[in-house]
């Protein structure tokens, strides 16, 4: 019984969440004395997959998958778990694999655990461990449906290197009709999006317009990061909504995060709690963010973030 990973892949190139799930997925078949077979969709160097354990790695090559659809993508899951006797399903945690993860728990008949931080802790009863409450606790969760399905959260595992001399070969997938029909597709160029940052610099009212964001890119450009903002400021119009972050924006779990004037409301908090370090930059002593912050500043953004460009400039340069 092979452990099945879905390796998902954008504009057909991997990015880190991949190469995550592939090394969670090699650990959770040693544990299961099987092997991992990973699963790609219309990706150009499969074969990446072999540096992180994938002894099989099985292609889906479709036009009409170039766009993605959680009903068609789930879909394809099923086929290929189904073919596999596949009864352990791995997925990352993109906002792309979060829509079709239940569609797949219901065309499996799964049970799924989203958000899984750790290792099974033990696999009969299979319970894994997984965020809770907004990211501010844990919970240890057994699923005891035959066929299981688990979502890795970003940045919980790691990536590990284990290099395979694997194989791959291609499954003719059929292909279902989605009742959600894409019309336009733009796509963020140049440029670290949220999804994939280690580090991520947001913004919100503080600055006081748009037009001093000029600051919070540069120092985004100085760290190799992501720009976001807090929901107030994409409601102003100030920033695209694209980079709202937060419980009703898009929830990140980088290395690093930085919040210049914001004052950390509660649903701001619980979309960007997942982050390892959190730094907040604010005028006022009692913002609740400096609550939630591992390190904090007290002091003028307009002050203190040309300062801070300008040190990172140095410690680059030295």
């Amino acid at each position: 019984m092979s452990v099945l990973v879905f390796a998902n892949a954008t504009d057909g190139k991997f990015k880190k969440n991949a190469f995550e799930v592939v090394s969670y997925g090699k650990k959770v078949a040693e544990q299961l004395e099987s092997n991992v077979v990973a699963l790609t969709i219309n990706a150009d160097n499969s074969e990446e997959l072999y540096t992180y354990g994938a002894e099989k790695v099985i292609t889906v090559a479709n036009e009409s998958l170039k766009t993605f659809s959680a009903k068609k993508y789930a879909s394809v899951i099923s086929q290929v778990a189904d073919n596999l006797g596949s009864e352990i399903i791995i997925l990352d945690s993109s906002i792309d694999t979060l829509h079709l993860a239940p569609i797949l728990a219901v065309l499996l008949d799964a049970g799924y655990a989203s958000n899984v931080v750790a290792l099974p802790s033990a696999t009969s009863p299979f319970t894994v461990k997984r965020k809770a409450f907004s990211n501010k606790g844990f919970s240890n969760t057994v699923i005891t449906t035959k066929h299981k399905i688990i979502g890795v959260a970003k940045n919980s595992y790691g990536v590990f290197e284990n290099p395979v001399a694997g194989t791959t070969e291609n499954f003719d997938a059929k292909v279902i009709e989605s009742d959600v029909k894409s019309e336009k597709l733009e796509r963020v160029s140049g440029k670290v999006t949220i999804a994939d940052a280690e580090i991520v610099v947001s913004a919100g009212r503080g600055l006081k317009g748009p037009e001093n964001w000029g600051m919070v890119e540069e120092l985004a450009d100085v760290l190799g990061a992501a720009t976001a903002c807090s929901k107030p400021v994409s409601d102003l119009g100030w920033r695209p909504h694209g980079e709202h972050v937060g419980q009703t924006g898009k929830p990140v779990a980088s290395n690093l995060y930085i919040a210049i004037g914001i004052s950390g409301a509660i649903q701001h908090l619980a979309g960007i709690n997942a982050s390892k370090v959190k730094v907040v930059i604010n005028t006022d002593p009692e913002a609740p963010f400096f609550k939630a912050a591992d390190y904090g500043i007290v002091g003028d953004a307009f002050e203190v973030v040309p300062q801070l460009i300008e040190k990172l400039k140095a410690f680059k340069q030295a």
